[in-house]
């Protein structure tokens, strides 16, 4: 094994190695970001059921209770809603951190299995022309694999944010109509008993 392969090898090796160094600290991150949003969504619901709780044990009468009871559901759908949105936001930004980590490598992998096929094309022997057009082929071929897979991560990520968008709207549309429906009903219910 010449001197060259040897200084080829341990570059590998060193890059190899930052790569995986970059996507353990982006894993730690991550969790640390997650336990930070469970500890402070914890905390939160704690601190909402104790409030709650005492707003229960303060009722004296029955209609008292159907008015509190319908402000106490709405901040905590909120509430669910935004740890969801946080969630999903971490994992999509965790995502995007370890795809251009990967892209990157790939990157440079084609690159340099590139300069090796030229390389090995020109010191071969007669013929050797054909294995190396044979492996350009092969890696223009994953590459174009590894672009579509990408392409194909990058959409589902569009889809799954667009439903993330869809359903808190939707979820935020029904909250603000529950009010309404509660209102329109009791002015019916009241309307009726006027007629009676």
């Amino acid at each position: 094994m010449s001197n060259t392969n040897l200084e080829q090898l341990a570059n590998s090796q060193k890059a190899n190695a930052e790569v995986m160094m970059t996507l353990v600290r982006t894993a730690f991150s991550g969790m640390e970001k997650l336990a930070a949003l469970n500890l402070a969504a914890g905390r939160e619901f704690f601190n909402s059921s104790v409030s709650n709780t005492q707003q229960l044990m303060s009722i004296k009468d029955p209609q008292e209770l159907a008015k509190i009871n319908s402000a106490l559901a709405q901040p905590s759908v909120d509430k669910m809603l935004e740890y969801s949105r946080s969630v999903y936001d971490l994992a999509a930004t965790l995502q995007k951190e370890i795809t251009s980590v990967m892209e990157a490598q790939y990157s440079s992998f084609a690159k340099n299995a590139s300069v090796s096929i030229e390389k090995g094309a020109s010191s071969a022997p007669v013929g050797g022309d054909v294995f190396s057009t044979t492996l350009q082929q092969m890696l223009q071929a994953s590459t174009k694999a590894y672009d579509n897979m990408s392409q194909m991560a990058k959409q589902m990520s569009e889809i799954a944010d667009a439903n993330i968008k869809a359903a808190s709207g939707g979820t935020t549309g029904a909250n603000t109509a529950e009010p309404k429906a509660i209102a329109t009903s009791k002015a019916a219910t009241a309307s009726t008993a006027k007629k009676k």
